[in-house]
Formats: structure tokens, C-alpha cells, sequence
């Protein structure tokens, strides 16, 4: 299913590719859209998502976040991004390290590198590329939402699995595998 923001929310010029602050003046504009935050159907058992159309040819989501879930540790590749939480409070988890992009299948991480915000409503961050985090909403009573831009539009997100220091890669999805 595809919605489009309201009309409100203007894409940034289409030869010109967004940058990370554009992505996240996206969100902030999508974000205070009540009628389309309200629009998202929530699930009480799983992540919900509908896919917005994005500034410049960005690749953009609107997400619900049932008590308690979390997407686990990932990266978005050679994509810049940016998020914003639009309802509720997420937790970001991320790594302050430069990981090398290919060839690699476990990594031991230096110690200091782990980083941990708060995102109540209206509050969100721009990203670079490679950027490793995992998101959860930690509430075990309501759902957040969030909107999400990514550009150039993900080429594929490599999923990580952590214990202690070790980052392993587990797995590398492609857009196929959720759209």
C-alpha cells in the first residue's frame, strides 16, 4: 500500500539528490501530519508499515511500533537516512565505529563505541551511510510511529546479531524481501 503525504509536505527538487538534513526536514514535515500519523493501521502483535513518497526519489515509511518491538541490529548500506519519532518514544542503539562495508562476517568492537538516545515524540536524527543502530520501543503499553526517508533508496539492509563485543552479520536483505 502507498500513501502519499499530504500536500504539505513538498519533495525537494527532483535533479537534486536530498541530503541527510533534507530527509530529516522530510520526517519533521511528515511527522506533524496528524491525519496520515493516524491513518497507519496498528498492530498489536507486529510492526506496520506503509510506504510515503519521499523527497528527490527517496525511499520513505511510515511505521507502527507495538509495545516491546525492535527491529535488531542493521545498517542501511551506501543509503543516508534520517527518522523522526512521530508518536510514543523510540530507543536507538547504535555504534559510533566505521565498520568495513564488505568481506568481513564477525567483528570484535572496541569498547566506547556504543551510543544510546531517547526519542519521545518529535524528536528524531539524520545518518550517514553504514550507519549501524537497531530501534525498539521499550514501552509495554503503547505503540509508537515513526517516519523514516533513505536515499538513494536502500539497496539492501544487512542485518547484525550482537553478544558483547562481537558483531556478527547474519544476513543481507534486499528490497525485494519487504516489499
Amino acid at each position: 500500500m502507498s500513501v502519499s503525504p499530504s500536500a504539505s509536505v513538498s519533495p525537494a527538487a527532483p535533479s537534486q539528490a536530498p541530503t541527510q538534513a533534507d530527509l530529516l526536514d522530510f520526517v519533521r514535515r511528515t511527522a506533524a501530519d496528524a491525519e496520515l500519523i493516524a491513518s497507519l493501521p496498528l498492530d498489536p502483535e507486529g510492526r506496520t508499515w506503509v510506504r510515503l513518497d519521499g523527497p528527490g526519489g527517496s525511499e520513505a515509511w511510515l511505521i507502527g511500533w507495538p509495545p516491546g518491538s525492535g527491529t535488531g541490529w542493521h545498517d542501511h548500506a551506501e543509503s543516508v537516512g534520517a527518522f523522526l519519532t512521530a508518536a510514543g518514544e523510540l530507543k536507538e542503539n547504535s555504534l559510533a565505529a566505521r565498520l568495513p562495508s564488505n568481506g568481513w562476517k564477525t567483528l570484535e568492537l572496541e569498547e566506547g563505541v556504543d551510543r544510546e538516545r531517547r526519542l519521545p515524540t518529535g524528536k528524531g536524527r539524520a545518518f550517514g551511510q553504514h550507519h549501524v543502530h537497531e530501534v525498539l520501543n521499550e514501552s509495554s503499553e503503547e505503540h509508537a510511529i515513526s517516519v523514516h526517508a533513505y536515499y538513494p533508496p536502500l539497496p539492501q539492509i544487512r542485518r547484525y546479531s550482537r553478544t558483547g563485543p562481537v558483531l556478527r552479520l547474519e544476513q543481507v536483505e534486499r528490497p525485494e524481501d519487504w516489499q
